[in-house]
């Protein structure tokens, strides 16, 4: 995997299916706010849609957090409206889902299954500057967890907004930090 924490994201241009609308989407979108991007394999398929489902029964609370959340596939936006408008888990999406029929976006964020043109089940948390913050991917059939994405990305939108602190493991809202130093060293 080329791609790291702390790179920035690279330039595509993609369809999009939301709130009953085909809409374009850039890398530009992906700035100015923290984002999701939440990639799987394919459209009406098993473990996917429990996931997106999940994904979407936070996504107000990633809203108030300021998060956007895009998620990607190789399918197209037409299929992403045909699934939405099919099923009641995918049809309470509210959030982008982007067609990356090309694999452009899969590619840039280096995780195209070789020889198979399917996305890696893999997450990306951005910070608003466009810079990757935390990536998890699972293999094909290990579903994600949103309750711990959100976590993660409470932990990291700590950590940008109070320098010289740490999110410890397992660490929750209002927990307390650590303040990396010599004091510490051999102590935890």
């Amino acid at each position: 995997m080329t791609v790291a924490i702390n790179t920035e994201i690279k330039p595509f241009t993609a369809q999009a299916f939301r709130q009953g609308e085909f809409v374009e989407v850039t890398e530009a979108d992906l700035k100015g706010k923290w984002s999701v991007v939440f990639f799987y394999p394919a459209d009406f398929t098993f473990v996917c849609p429990t996931e997106l489902g999940d994904v979407a029964d936070h996504y107000s609370e990633l809203q108030q957090m300021g998060v956007e959340v895009f998620s990607v596939s190789t399918d197209t936006h037409f299929t992403h409206k045909a699934w939405h408008d099919s099923s009641d888990t995918i049809g309470k999406i509210q959030y982008y889902m982007v067609g990356d029929q090309t694999g452009t976006i899969t590619n840039n964020f280096d995780v195209m299954r070789e020889g198979e043109g399917l996305a890696d089940r893999a997450t990306f948390i951005i910070d608003p500057e466009g810079i990757i913050q935390a990536v998890e991917v699972t293999a094909e059939g290990i579903g994600r967890n949103a309750a711990d994405l959100v976590r993660k990305i409470k932990a990291a939108q700590y950590v940008a907004a109070h320098p010289g602190e740490v999110c410890p493991a397992k660490w929750q809202e209002g927990e307390a930090t650590l303040a990396p130093s010599l004091d510490l060293v051999g102590k935890i």
